[in-house]
C-alpha cells in the first residue's frame, strides 16, 4: 500500500507499507482526502521536542510512544470512503463517505490518530478507524470540505471556552488555519464585530473572505491601538504574544490561547492581576463540537473552500511541507490519495 510517512525529519513516499487489517469494532476506508496540519509541520521539525514535553504531561502513559527513529504515520484531518468492516462488527455499507475524529479504538486500549509508528493516518490509500466513531457525511457535502471537520472543529472548541456573545467584540491575533477556524466559528455564531489580525496581506484577505469584518496589519501598530476587544484570541504560538495582550489589553478582557508555543515564554502576571484578565488555553474540541462542525459544512453555514489553497498525491506530500512555509501561497493543502 502507498502512504506518505515521516522518515529523519522529511516526508518521504513508500509504496510497501503492510495493508492494514479491521479488527473487531474497526472499519477500514479508503481516504478520499486529508489536510496538512500546521501541528504536523511542527512535528516533522521539532518532533524530539513533542515526544519529551508530552512525556512530562502524561509520564505514566509513557508520552507519545513515538519512536522517531522509525517512519512515523500522520494525518488526522481526514474523509474517508467504508471498504469493509471487521469481525462482528456493524458499519455503514460500503461506499458511504464518512470522517471520525481521529481515534482508533482497539482491544488493547485507544491509540490516537496523530503520530504513530503503527496507526496509519490520512497520509495513506487506507486506514483503519473505529466503527462507533463514524461520522456519515451528510448533504452531500465534498469529501475534500468534509476533511477540513477537524481544524474546523479546533476552531469551534475555542469559540465556545470563550463565552463570547454576539455583541461582544473578537480580536483573533493570527490567521493560520486555525485562527481562520475560530473566524469561522465566530461568524457562524453570529459575533457582531470580528477582527482580525496577522502580518501576511493574504492571509488577512482568507480571513475577510471567512467573516472578519475588519483586519489589521501589526506592523502598522498594534491592533488594542483600534480595537477593544472583549474577548482576544491567540492563534500565533510564538514567544512574547500572551504577554504583549496582558500589558495593552483592557480590564476584564477574556484571553483564549489556542495558539501552541513549544518555547518556554515569560509573561508578566501583574497585568493580569491589576486587570483581572482571565486567561484559558485551549486544545483540540469534543466529540459534540465535532459533529457540530460537520454539520455546519454540511448545511452551508461555514464554506472552508477558500482554506484550499492546493492539493497533492502522497508523492507530493514532503514538497508540500515545504511549501506551507510561505503563508503568502498557500493556507491547508489536501492530500488526496
Amino acid at each position: 500500500m502507498r502512504a506518505a510517512v515521516l522518515r529523519d525529519g522529511r516526508m518521504v513516499y513508500r509504496d510497501d507499507v503492510p495493508e492494514p487489517v479491521p479488527g473487531p469494532g474497526q472499519v477500514l476506508v479508503g481516504v478520499r482526502a486529508c489536510g496538512i496540519c500546521g501541528s504536523d509541520l511542527h512535528f516533522a521539525s521539532h518532533g524530539d521536542e513533542v515526544v519529551a514535553m508530552t512525556a512530562q504531561v502524561a509520564p505514566d502513559a509513557g508520552g507519545m510512544g513515538v519512536d522517531l527513529a522509525s517512519d512515523v504515520f500522520m494525518g488526522h484531518e481526514f474523509s474517508a470512503e467504508v471498504l469493509e468492516s471487521g469481525p462482528d462488527t456493524e458499519t455503514p455499507p460500503p461506499g458511504t463517505v464518512v470522517t471520525s475524529i481521529p481515534v482508533l479504538l482497539s482491544t488493547t486500549g485507544v491509540e490516537p490518530i496523530v503520530y504513530s509508528n503503527s496507526t496509519i493516518g490520512g497520509y495513506a490509500e487506507r486506514m483503519l478507524l473505529s466503527a462507533p466513531l463514524l461520522l456519515p457525511i451528510p448533504n452531500g457535502l465534498d469529501p475534500k470540505h468534509a476533511a477540513l471537520t477537524e481544524p474546523m472543529a479546533v476552531g469551534l472548541h475555542a469559540v465556545d471556552k470563550s463565552g463570547i456573545a454576539p455583541g461582544e467584540t473578537a480580536l483573533v491575533l493570527g490567521c493560520g488555519p486555525i485562527g481562520i477556524a475560530i473566524i469561522a466559528a465566530l461568524k457562524s455564531r453570529g459575533v457582531e464585530t470580528i477582527v482580525a489580525s496577522d502580518f501576511s496581506p493574504k492571509r488577512r484577505e482568507l480571513a475577510t473572505a471567512m467573516g472578519a469584518h475588519q483586519t489589521q496589519d501589526p506592523a502598522q501598530g498594534s491592533p488594542f491601538d483600534t480595537v477593544k476587544p472583549a474577548v482576544v484570541f491567540e492563534a500565533v504560538g510564538v514567544p512574547g504574544i500572551i504577554d504583549d495582550v496582558l500589558r495593552r489589553a483592557r480590564p476584564g478582557t477574556r484571553l483564549v490561547v489556542a495558539g501552541v508555543c513549544m518555547q518556554p515564554d515569560t509573561v508578566h502576571p501583574f497585568f493580569a492581576i491589576a486587570k483581572e484578565i482571565n486567561v484559558q488555553f485551549v486544545l483540540a474540541y469534543n466529540p459534540e463540537e465535532f459533529g457540530d462542525s460537520l454539520r455546519a459544512l454540511a448545511e452551508g453555514e461555514i464554506d472552508v473552500s477558500p482554506l484550499i489553497t492546493g492539493e497533492v498525491g502522497l508523492d507530493g506530500v514532503g514538497q508540500a511541507f515545504d511549501d506551507l512555509s510561505d503563508p503568502e501561497r498557500h493556507c491547508k493543502i489536501l492530500v488526496t490519495p
